[in-house]
């Protein structure tokens, strides 16, 4: 038997790995740390008896904070309907990038962004699949290809038979497999490096050999900012766009950074965060660039002695 204190570092052990979950699985940091919450509250919310009995409590948090993800996901889709405008995944600054500029305390407690892995299964491109993806075939996919959980686990956070989450997670697959590999990151570096200095030029030329002429830019404000509301397509028409933003915001400073864990830019002004670009790249061209803008979603790109979010009011 477990005895207490092993059974309480157990369960404290579990959150970086319920963070990164979570996170995966709705593509916010705010909300996957409720999520997580959610299942700590419920676990110290049983009786010891009932703990003692549970041979894995790692598994038994997973399982609980995947349904708690399964039901946000659900009522998600009936929120984002009534989102203004495009919405996106909350984008992720490499932590590391910060502390030089007295950064996260680490003598405090950590911050949720800073607990999760960077990797390409959180790519603003890949979790914008998995936003095409429905509650459970995103669930089972990435529980199974991305952390590995055997079927006969997933079955238990779905209520369906493993042979069924088997097909989910199938069908979720034909969804990534149509998505390209991204390139190399120093390949990518160079192009966002060319897309800045031409931004930072106005050069609409430059911008547009830059940008594949099917290219297609979304921005994401929440209806707390100014933006566009739709997608904007074709290389020439986000080109004259960044050009024209570039025109209504002087001191607009641009910041070469990583992004969820690929080469991406951050756009600051007088010190406050006021946008962070993610970019798809093929054939050294941009192919999508995802600008979040909402400033609930750039909360963890703040930092102490550097640049701030910005609130709803200093945006109008």
């Amino acid at each position: 038997m477990r005895t207490a204190r092993t059974s309480t570092d157990e369960v404290a052990d579990e959150r970086r790995q319920l963070i990164n979950v979570a996170y995966r699985l709705l593509g916010s940091v705010t909300e996957a740390e409720d999520a997580v919450q959610d299942a700590y509250t419920r676990w110290y919310g049983l009786p010891r008896s009932r703990q003692e009995e549970i041979l894995s409590p790692g598994a038994w948090l997973t399982t609980v904070t995947s349904r708690v993800c399964l039901d946000l996901l659900g009522s998600a889709r009936a929120r984002r309907e009534r989102y203004v405008g495009a919405w996106l995944p909350e984008p992720l600054p490499d932590r590391t990038e910060w502390d030089h500029a007295g950064g996260a305390d680490p003598t405090g407690p950590a911050d949720p962004a800073d607990q999760i892995v960077l990797d390409e299964s959180v790519t603003m491109a890949f979790l914008v699949v998995l936003e095409s993806m429905t509650p459970a075939e995103r669930v089972a996919f990435v529980l199974h290809d991305v952390f590995r959980y055997p079927f006969a686990e997933i079955a238990n956070v779905l209520a369906r038979t493993p042979a069924a989450c088997k097909q989910l997670a199938a069908s979720a697959r034909r969804r990534v497999s149509v998505a390209r590999a991204p390139v190399t990151a120093a390949g990518q570096a160079d192009v966002v490096r060319h897309v800045k200095e031409a931004w930072e030029a106005k050069d609409i030329a430059a911008l547009v050999g830059l940008l594949d002429p099917a290219a297609v830019m979304t921005a994401d404000g929440g209806g707390l900012v100014g933006t566009v509301l739709r997608p904007v397509e074709g290389g020439a028409h986000i080109a004259q766009y960044m050009v024209a933003i570039a025109d209504k915001a002087p001191g607009l400073e641009l910041l070469e950074r990583s992004v969820n864990g690929v080469p991406g830019l951050v756009a600051q002004r007088a010190g406050v965060v006021m946008t962070v670009a993610s970019f798809d790249v093929s054939d050294g061209r941009v192919t999508r660039i995802w600008a979040v803008r909402n400033p609930e979603k750039l909360r963890p790109w703040a930092w102490e002695g550097g640049a701030r979010t910005p609130t709803a009011e200093s945006e109008r």
